[in-house]
C-alpha cells in the first residue's frame, strides 16, 4: 500500500486524512484490513500513540471499525461523514496524548497550589467530588463528571483564576468524542480503582499541606493515565 512518510511534527489529523484519502481511492476497499499499528507507525515514520489517535478518529468518523484482537477495518462510507465536519476546523481538535502531556506541564502545580492555598470548604468540595467518584462504576457515564469536578475543585483552590481556565479549555477536548473512544478501549473496573486510588493519594497530600507530594502524586496520575492509553491497546 503506496503511504507517504509524514514529520513527526505534524498531527494525528494528518495521518487520519491520508488513510482517509486512500480509502476513497478505493486502494483500502470496505471490508480490507488495514495494516498493524507498528507498521503503519513504521511507514509513516511517527509513533504508534499517534497512529493510534489518527485510527481512533477514523473509528468516530465512521471510516474504520477497530476489532481488538483483529485488526482495524474498512467500512462503508457514511451518508453523512464526520470529517467534514471536524476539518472545517483550521485547527484540529488536539489528541488525547496532547492533552495528557499539556496537562502534565500545569496540573502538578495546579496540585502543589491547591496544597498551599485550599480552603475548608474547598477541601470539602474536593472530597466529595472524590466520593462520588468511588460510589460510581466504570460503566456509568457520570464517572467523567466526577473527575472533572476533582481536578476543577484543585484548580480553583489554587486560588489562580487564570489556572482555573487553563483546566477548563484541557478538559474541553477531554470530553469529545477521539478522546472518550480511545478510553473505551481500555476502560474497565479495575482501571477505574486504580484512578481512584490516584486521585486519593492527590487529595490526601493537599489535605497535609504537602505541596511537594501533590506535585508529585499528580504527576504520577497523569503519567499513568498515558501509559493505560498506550499499553492496554488490543493488538491484533
Amino acid at each position: 500500500m503506496p503511504i507517504e512518510s509524514i514529520d513527526n511534527r505534524r498531527l494525528y489529523r494528518q495521518i487520519a486524512d491520508q488513510i482517509n484519502r486512500l480509502i476513497d481511492s478505493g486502494e483500502c476497499p470496505p471490508g480490507a484490513r488495514l495494516p498493524a499499528e507498528r507498521v503503519l507507525a513504521e511507514q509513516l515514520n511517527v509513533s504508534r500513540p499517534t497512529v493510534r489517535e489518527a485510527l481512533i478518529a477514523l473509528e468516530v468518523e465512521g471510516r474504520v471499525e477497530i476489532r481488538g484482537g483483529a485488526g482495524v477495518f474498512v467500512l462503508d462510507r457514511p451518508e453523512m461523514p464526520m470529517a467534514a465536519i471536524q476539518n472545517s476546523s483550521a485547527v484540529p481538535m488536539p489528541g488525547p496524548f496532547e492533552v495528557l502531556f499539556a496537562r502534565d506541564l500545569i496540573e502538578p502545580d495546579v496540585a502543589a497550589l491547591a496544597a498551599k492555598n485550599a480552603t475548608a470548604e474547598q477541601l470539602a468540595e474536593i472530597s466529595q467530588a472524590l466520593g462520588a467518584m468511588v460510589c460510581c462504576s466504570a460503566n456509568d457515564p457520570k464517572h467523567v463528571e466526577f473527575d472533572r469536578r476533582f481536578h476543577f475543585g484543585l484548580a480553583e483552590a489554587s486560588g489562580n483564576s487564570a489556572l482555573v481556565l487553563a483546566i477548563q479549555a484541557l478538559w474541553t477536548p477531554r470530553e469529545q468524542a477521539l478522546y472518550m473512544r480511545l478510553e473505551n478501549h481500555f476502560h474497565t473496573e479495575a482501571v477505574w480503582q486504580r484512578s481512584i486510588l490516584e486521585h486519593r493519594e492527590i487529595l490526601e497530600a493537599v489535605k497535609r499541606r504537602d505541596s511537594k507530594s501533590a506535585r508529585a502524586a499528580m504527576h504520577r496520575h497523569l503519567k499513568q493515565a498515558e501509559m493505560r492509553f498506550v499499553s492496554n491497546w488490543k493488538e491484533e
